[in-house]
């Protein structure tokens, strides 16, 4: 059965015209519509809170970046404090041993190698910055200076 456009129009509008009753559900749909109403708000503020939380995580991850960046950067490396610490204390022991006649003649050509490994231990350190073997290897270089500027100029025998 096939219609036309006028003939579907026409058949529409008997149908709407004829039809005296109304037609209603076969169960009662207020307390859907209304369950409905009173809960959508609930889950609109659900949905509304992840962006803002997702918009506070993103603020919070960049700050402390940022404060990471800022404090990191101002920090100086170890072997730098290091260095400074053992240079002014190496100093400090020439300047009271200047006066003091010492016991061999080759204790600067000793003292110049050891100067010699820190400069080639420092020169690793710059590719490797806090490489715990070469920190460690450059405190007992240090300290091998020191120990032989002082038993040099105050063998134990004179402590006495």
């Amino acid at each position: 059965m096939k219609m036309s456009k006028p003939n579907f129009e026409t058949f529409l509008a008997e149908s709407i015209n004829n039809t005296e009753s109304e037609i209603s559900p076969q169960k009662d749909l207020w307390p859907g519509i209304e369950k409905a109403l009173t809960h959508a708000p609930q889950a609109q503020g659900k949905a509304a809170l992840w962006p803002k939380l997702a918009g506070v995580a993103a603020c919070s991850v960049a700050a402390l970046l940022t404060v990471q960046l800022l404090f990191s950067g101002s920090e100086p490396a170890t072997s730098v404090v290091m260095s400074d610490y053992f240079t002014q204390q190496k100093q400090t022991l020439l300047v009271q041993y200047q006066n003091q006649p010492a016991l061999t003649d080759n204790w600067q050509q000793q003292l110049t190698v050891l100067e010699d490994a820190e400069r080639a231990i420092k020169q690793a350190l710059d590719n490797e910055p806090e490489n715990p073997a070469l920190l460690k290897m450059l405190a007992q270089v240090y300290q091998q200076q020191l120990d032989l500027i002082n038993k040099v100029h105050a063998p134990k025998w004179q402590q006495i």
